[in-house]
């Protein structure tokens, strides 16, 4: 993919916004959730988690969410003070610049912290390793990566597969084309030069809780809480947060990267 530039809109109207893809085809889903959404309880566990994580962030680290959609992240944290902003291919906003996440047009060693969040599954396996490549360049010495991904290989997956020889996908193959086993991800983000900090699970696919998941996705909210507290073991778990860190000594990019040191 070649890299878009872009500014963010002017406009304080949301309506002046920019869409392409699946926010073209859906609005902004994310802003006005529906609870019917069988991802919708993972997804608010999620979100309740990241602000958590970025409560604990100094409002004046230079923070980017990659892959952000429609900026609700930005938008919140921003009016709390904080030197974020968000990025996307298919969105662009006040909050959000165009861009491409595989080829980010940042210097190296320039950011403090990077998120990026039900990004990554979305490229194909090529498309992966420029990304997580192109994290870790813009991360200044010392700056950490908070990443959620799905797991391919999530409890009822692997249940499937042992029985009838088939997976329980993380989404369809067109959405999710490069949807792999958690151990993979992270195998690619050492690889870039990572150091992985903590990971954890969320939504362990165990038959009673993904069941009622299935069957009433707004009202097993407190239910996915007590399993995510009690049973957030991450080669298990139907989402992994993965937080990494840069190495201090470390002042240039991934050996594969394309950009040279700014």
């Amino acid at each position: 993919m070649a890299s878009v530039t872009a500014t963010p809109l002017a406009s304080d109207n949301q309506d002046s916004s920019i869409k392409t893809g699946e926010y073209a085809e859906r609005g902004d889903y994310h802003r006005v959730l529906d609870k019917n959404w069988k991802y919708y309880p993972v997804y608010v566990e999620k979100m309740r988690l990241v602000q958590r994580y970025l409560d604990g962030c100094s409002a004046d680290e230079r923070i980017a969410d990659l892959g952000c959609g429609e900026g609700l992240l930005t938008e919140e944290y921003q009016g709390k003070g904080y030197d974020i902003f968000g990025l996307d291919f298919n969105f662009e906003s006040k909050f959000v610049m165009r861009g491409d996440i595989t080829n980010l047009d940042f210097d190296t060693n320039s950011l403090d912290r990077v998120l990026s969040l039900d990004v990554i599954e979305h490229l194909d396996y090529e498309q992966q390793v420029s990304a997580i490549n192109e994290m870790y360049r813009v991360l200044k010495p010392g700056g950490h990566a908070m990443l959620s991904i799905p797991n391919l290989a999530h409890f009822a997956s692997r249940c499937t597969f042992a029985v009838l020889g088939k997976l329980i996908r993380t989404s369809t193959v067109d959405r999710h084309k490069g949807d792999r086993p958690i151990g993979e991800y992270v195998d690619l983000c050492k690889q870039a030069g990572f150091r992985v900090l903590s990971r954890r699970g969320v939504f362990p696919t165990l038959p009673l809780l993904s069941i009622a998941t299935y069957l009433a996705p707004s009202r097993v909210i407190a239910m996915h809480r007590l399993y995510n507290t009690v049973v957030r073991i991450p080669g298990i778990c139907f989402l992994n947060l993965i937080e990494m860190r840069k190495d201090q000594s470390s002042s240039a990019a991934p050996p594969s990267s394309h950009r040279k040191a700014a």
